[in-house]
């Protein structure tokens, strides 16, 4: 299970270092083998490869002659990329992938249960101004009674 929110930064040849944390967990279930996409938000999504494969057969099982479901299957799957971590526990992120989520050289790793989320650090602090709205009485509906 992969929480809380990291502060890195992508090195001169844009590797990621995996936080030392999540390294054990990664090599014991997938031999850090993770896929990197896109996000519709303009970050990055990165899974272990045996939590990512039902999902894109999921969407690969969908209709693609339904325009926006044909559109969610060249973003996700489109933009899908192997990696592996390598002996320091780094992964390389890819320049299309990089320029897509506008990553700079600091960026935010954010632990989202069974994948991670990887913003550019700027883009990042916008997130949380905008999640902070939610105090202002903006919240979703099916979050109203939700308790902590």
């Amino acid at each position: 299970m992969f929480r809380g929110v990291t502060q890195l930064s992508l090195d001169a040849k844009s590797r990621l270092a995996i936080p030392a944390r999540y390294r054990g967990e990664l090599m014991s279930s997938c031999a850090g083998h993770l896929i990197v996409t896109v996000d519709p938000s303009k970050c990055l999504l990165i899974y272990p490869q045996p939590d990512w494969e039902p999902i894109e057969q999921k969407l690969n099982n969908l209709s693609s002659f339904d325009p926006p479901t044909r559109q969610l299957q060249r973003l996700l799957v489109g933009n899908a990329c192997d990696v592996d971590m390598d002996a320091a526990g780094r992964i390389l992120i890819s320049p299309p992938l990089r320029q897509f989520a506008g990553l700079s050289k600091d960026v935010v790793l954010v632990g989202q249960g069974t994948k991670f989320e990887l913003w550019d650090e700027a883009q990042w602090n916008k997130q949380l101004e905008e999640a902070l709205k939610f105090q202002d009485g903006k919240m979703p509906s099916e979050l109203q009674g939700f308790s902590l």
